[in-house]
């Protein structure tokens, strides 16, 4: 995750889920919603390493496309970003989702190097959001669909990155659902749409690496964050 040095700004009160999506909702009945799915890293910068020696970037991209398959499944138009590897700028990737109505950008979790040594303690998925994002309150509406999804599919929530020592602090946006507000993150508040940030898995972690190549474990992450995405934009319950 890239950042920058500007301060934080006080947190925003969110509204309802059911308020939140309801624009999009409308949108989605009218046949005109697209989802740009991000693919994070590039070829210049592969991401974490897994336990195994594998790039970040290759997990992502695998998902991606995987995700890019569910959302199509539900008529839900899809733009993937930085699938080739060639997307350097991070600003880049949220400018060229523009006319987009959410941003959900792909990614695999590592944890601090000086817990290397212990990187099989941790394991589960995290999603992020900024309050500096002019919709706050759909991106942490979708954050929460997506979390409860991959819960409904037997995935556990990490708790590690809001934990001073462990993690970076980052405060719980929705705990129940694996929810934090990381407002300086760059995808997050360069987007002029609604904006998501997954952590699948964490890969440093063996076991957990294992299952994040399982194409069954990835087909299941999958079809949660695309049945997470669609139960906000239409406030129905379409998890298969």
């Amino acid at each position: 995750m890239n950042v920058s040095q500007e301060p934080e700004p006080v947190q925003a009160r969110p509204q309802s889920i059911a308020t939140a999506c309801a624009g999009m909702t409308i949108a989605l009945a009218a046949g005109a919603v697209e989802v740009a799915v991000d693919v994070g890293h590039y070829a210049a910068a592969l991401g974490v390493i897994s336990a195994s020696g594998v790039p970040e970037f290759e997990f992502n991209r695998a998902l991606a496309f995987e995700i890019k398959k569910e959302l199509e499944q539900f008529q839900i138009k899809v733009r993937l970003i930085g699938e080739r590897g060639d997307y350097a700028m991070l600003h880049h990737r949220t400018r060229d989702a523009q006319g987009a109505d959410l941003f959900v950008s792909i990614h695999h979790d590592s944890v601090k190097q000086r817990l290397l040594p212990r990187a099989d303690e941790f394991s589960g998925f995290s999603l992020f959001i900024s309050r500096d994002n002019p919709h706050v309150d759909r991106s942490l509406a979708c954050a929460s669909s997506i979390g409860k999804a991959l819960r409904g599919k037997d995935f556990k929530a990490s708790r590690y990155h809001a934990d001073a020592e462990l993690g970076e602090s980052r405060p719980f946006a929705d705990e129940a659902n694996g929810v934090h507000y990381y407002d300086n993150l760059a995808v997050g508040r360069s987007a002029r749409m609604a904006s998501v940030l997954v952590e699948a898995g964490v890969i440093v972690n063996r076991e957990e690496e294992r299952r994040m190549r399982d194409p069954a474990v990835r087909a299941r992450i999958a079809a949660a964050v695309a049945g997470g995405v669609q139960e906000c934009l239409t406030r129905g319950k379409v998890l298969r």
